[in-house]
């Protein structure tokens, strides 16, 4: 681990363990102790030095410390416990250094220092065009689009990707389902086909074409060329409706890659053609079947079926193909909980074809079930089997929905709780972040000073003497590390407890004045430039890390704890 907080003691303590006898190459790991009383950090580094020096862990860590500068480590205490860990406890200098750094770097804090030359393609979404978006899309956009913020964060440059199946059998449904509604409302007796859309925006869709075209039209065409009408409209339609619902999610796409366009370019068939003349195509019962088992797949898939038609599973390796073609180093897709048997094919095929293993990445996104007084809410008015998206964010707003998704892990089903979610006390997760940044903003408004003018001398500083306010600044020091750890490991929730710890710690620190004024952030002595600095690295921070995560860090609002009154902020919904 080495990060703002600890770039000194990283470096003095290789240096120290080269003196003790360590390999050039030898790099230290820093890690938190389990238990805070063993200090802020310790390191094992004695106990993997120990094997390559032949002397005793414990007599390699005493080494180690003797050598070690702790002026320049920043070290205030350490210790050598147990066979050979060395723990640390940092001096308040370090922290007030480093603090001072949070607003040199503004809204650059957290970011990587410069690019890494990586190209990474986050596919997420990718719904067929043939509904609107449910909340378990919901789901997978907030989880995809912080992923890929988190990356763009440490230095990649991301690209955004909807993947449109707009060829094959549901694009056929659609359209046939449509029709079917359509000659419903002239009051024929017909029937959705087996396996279509039965949800109310069908009909909908139905309705606005005929007021569209005129039914005089539409009748006089002939079946076929209704049938493509129909099909075309209603995707369109509903293309137009979920990237739509994405914007106003705060989710920008920054391509639609259409399936279609890979049977024009000639992509599906040239993959086919490539797994064949690698040997791993052959033909059983009429259909053509790609040898998955010997890439570690439980059974071998069908690529073309008898009747020559593709499975969807082809096109879906020429798709990935083809971002390998476009010089992306990783792809990372967002798939639902019911793709989870399909990536170790995936792998398979792309193995075929000659991609790095570590080219693919794909995160499962388990299902998401709304709840209201306990009790499941099974279904919208509208689409008919599912809540959508839209009357999701609507309700609660896209702060909330999008910080609910982003909470929990992925790979855990979650319940989004739509009372908790519509309280707008700090019971909800997202309003105590919120809460905890508008404080700080309130600190600056009652204190008449301008927060980006805001700094403090290290001098000023150490003024702040409260277990309160170092534990509080130790935090902030550790959002750096944070931000790495959640790109590296594709973990948006790890920001938001993060900001939740912060938020706990901050609002603790300025209800203290409320038990002694002498303790408020603008109380006047010698503290107070400390405090209006600790604020602004506060406001710094938690704003950034909203930010990151696509939610609002408004300077006001409607109501804090104990009936604290503050400014509406704007859009905010007060039960």
């Amino acid at each position: 681990m080495s990060g703002e907080l600890t770039a000194d003691l990283s470096r003095e303590l290789k240096r120290a363990a080269l003196e003790a006898g360590a390999p050039a190459d030898f790099e230290p790991q820093l890690e938190r102790p389990r238990d805070p009383r063993h200090g802020d950090y310790a390191t094992n580094a004695a106990l993997i030095l120990a094997g390559q020096l032949g002397q005793p862990p414990r007599q390699v860590a005493e080494r180690i410390a003797a050598v070690l500068d702790r002026t320049a480590a920043g070290i205030a205490d350490l210790s050598v416990a147990g066979p050979g860990f060395i723990n640390f406890r940092l001096g308040d200098a370090a922290y007030w250094r480093k603090l001072r750094q949070i607003f040199a770097a503004d809204r650059g804090y957290g970011r990587g220092d410069a690019p890494t030359g990586r190209r990474v393609n986050v596919e997420f979404v990718s719904a067929n065009p043939t509904g609107p978006l449910h909340v378990a899309h919901g789901r997978g956009a907030a989880i995809g689009d912080v992923v890929a913020s988190l990356l763009e964060w440490l230095g990649d440059e991301v690209v955004r990707e909807f993947y449109v199946n707009d060829a094959g059998r549901q694009i056929d449904l659609l359209a046939a389902s449509v029709e079917a509604r359509w000659r419903q409302l002239a009051g024929a007796d017909v029937e959705v086909p087996e396996g279509g859309y039965m949800g109310g925006y069908v009909r909908e869709l139905a309705e606005e074409i005929e007021a569209d075209l005129g039914r005089e039209k539409l009748a006089g065409l002939d079946e076929a060329e209704r049938r493509r009408l129909f099909g075309d409209f209603a995707m369109g339609r509903l293309r137009a409706e979920q990237e739509r619902d994405l914007e106003e999610f705060r989710v920008h796409m920054d391509v639609f890659r259409e399936e279609s366009g890979l049977y024009a370019r000639g992509e599906v068939a040239e993959a086919l053609a490539q797994l064949g003349a690698a040997g791993l195509t052959y033909s059983h019962d009429g259909a053509t079947w790609l040898d998955t088992i010997r890439f570690g797949d439980d059974k071998d898939r069908v690529l073309v079926k008898s009747d020559g038609s593709y499975t969807y599973f082809l096109p879906d390796v020429a798709y990935h193909a083809d971002k390998h073609a476009r010089d992306f180093d990783v792809a990372i897709d967002v798939w639902g909980a019911d793709h989870h048997g399909h990536v170790p094919r995936m792998r398979a095929a792309l193995q075929g074809l000659g991609l790095p293993d570590a080219f693919l990445e794909v995160l499962i996104i388990q299902l998401v079930t709304v709840l209201r007084g306990g009790e499941e809410v099974r279904m919208s008015k509208r689409a008919g089997q599912f809540v959508t998206l839209r009357e999701l964010f609507e309700e609660t707003g896209v702060d909330v929905a999008r910080y609910f998704f982003l909470m929990r892990r992925a790979e855990v089903p979650m319940s989004f709780d739509l009372d908790l979610a519509l309280d707008t006390s700090e019971a909800n997760p997202v309003y105590k972040v919120q809460y905890a940044h508008a404080r700080m903003c309130s600190v600056f408004e009652k204190a008449g000073v301008q927060p980006e003018r805001i700094d403090a001398s290290e001098a000023e500083l150490t003024e702040l003497t409260r277990e309160s306010e170092r534990d509080l600044a130790k935090s902030l020091l550790r959002f750096p590390d944070v931000v790495r750890a959640a790109a590296h490991a594709r973990a948006p929730y790890q920001v938001c407890a993060y900001l939740e710890e912060v938020a706990g710690r901050v609002n603790a620190w300025y209800h203290e004045g409320n038990l002694e004024p002498a303790l408020r952030v603008i109380a006047d002595g010698p503290a107070r430039p400390g405090r209006l600095a600790l604020a602004r690295a506060v406001q710094i921070t938690l704003r950034n890390g909203l930010e990151l995560l696509g939610v609002s860090a408004p300077p006001r609002m409607a109501r804090g704890p104990d009936d604290e009154r503050l400014p509406l902020r704007e859009g905010m919904k007060v039960r």
